[in-house]
């Protein structure tokens, strides 16, 4: 895979831009690659190049990418006053509920038709998804569409006002606990043990309620990558984003690990007939 510095603008011209209508909502879905699809929802402030960089590593590893564009300018590197004008806008977004626990985020339904789409025009078993920070337990809620067989949840962040919340309703999260058991999936889920905005009361939540299949990863802060741009550095503020500013790309490293692990997942759920490799 080319290697691209990610402090400077990514053009994405590796991916095909398409405007995509479902549940009534156009929104622009950069899709790339061959295989069973892989949804990449991106974190806040957007699909920067570090979320893009996670991409390709998807697309390389045999998968379809769709990365829909939810929240800033695709490609733009990330900066301080415009990832905290962005963060404060989709904070009081209707469309991505970023406060209160017990319902999931209206745009999970329209994530859910692209995760039928996907399938449809990529076939394969199922399709798998990882949301990140403010999506983060998106792919959750779109196990409620049965193509979805390979949920990811990196930092899930939201409710922001709750740290043992969940951003899904009891009923839903109980017919995804069924749909678990019944058939035998897991949800896959990652953060550093530091982290402020994805802190232990919430995987204990999580796991509560799904039990064993919700199989939690929890990194040292140790292992995030220090050099990480000045919103990361004055916003965030501690480690955070698992598989983007904070991983470091180096063999042995507990992040890259991570991201192994990821790909392993979906390859063993989305091509089962396959060897990862």
């Amino acid at each position: 895979m080319q290697t691209r510095e990610l402090d400077m603008y990514d053009p994405l011209e590796d991916f095909e831009p398409r405007k995509i209508t479902l549940e009534g909502t156009t929104k622009m879905v950069h899709v790339s690659g061959i295989g069973p699809a892989v949804i990449v929802i991106p974190e806040v402030p957007g699909i920067s190049p570090h979320v893009a960089r996670f991409a390709r590593w998807v697309r390389e590893a045999g998968f379809t990418v769709y990365m829909p564009s939810l929240y800033g300018r695709d490609g733009e590197p990330v900066d301080l006053e415009i990832g905290q004008a962005i963060f404060k806008r989709v904070c009081l977004s209707a469309e991505f509920r970023a406060f209160g626990a017990g319902g999931s985020a209206p745009v999970t339904k329209w994530l859910r038709a692209l995760a039928r789409l996907a399938h449809d025009e990529c076939g394969g078993p199922g399709v798998g998804a990882i949301g990140m920070c403010f999506s983060g337990n998106f792919a959750l809620s779109m196990m409620l569409e049965p193509s979805m067989l390979a949920p990811v949840l990196s930092q899930p962040a939201l409710p922001l006002d709750d740290d043992a919340g969940l951003q899904i309703s009891s009923n839903e999260l109980k017919a995804v606990r069924e749909r678990l058991d019944k058939e035998d999936l897991t949800v896959q889920a990652y953060r550093f043990e530091g982290d402020r905005f994805c802190k232990a009361e919430r995987f204990t939540a999580y796991r509560d309620a799904l039990g064993h299949r919700f199989v939690s990863h929890v990194l040292p802060d140790s292992a995030a990558n220090p050099d990480v741009p000045e919103f990361f550095e004055k916003v965030v503020q501690t480690p955070h984003n698992v598989v983007t500013v904070h991983l470091i790309d180096e063999e042995g490293q507990p992040t890259r690990r991570a991201r192994d692990e990821i790909l392993e997942f979906f390859a063993l759920r989305l091509q089962p007939h396959l060897p990862f490799c």
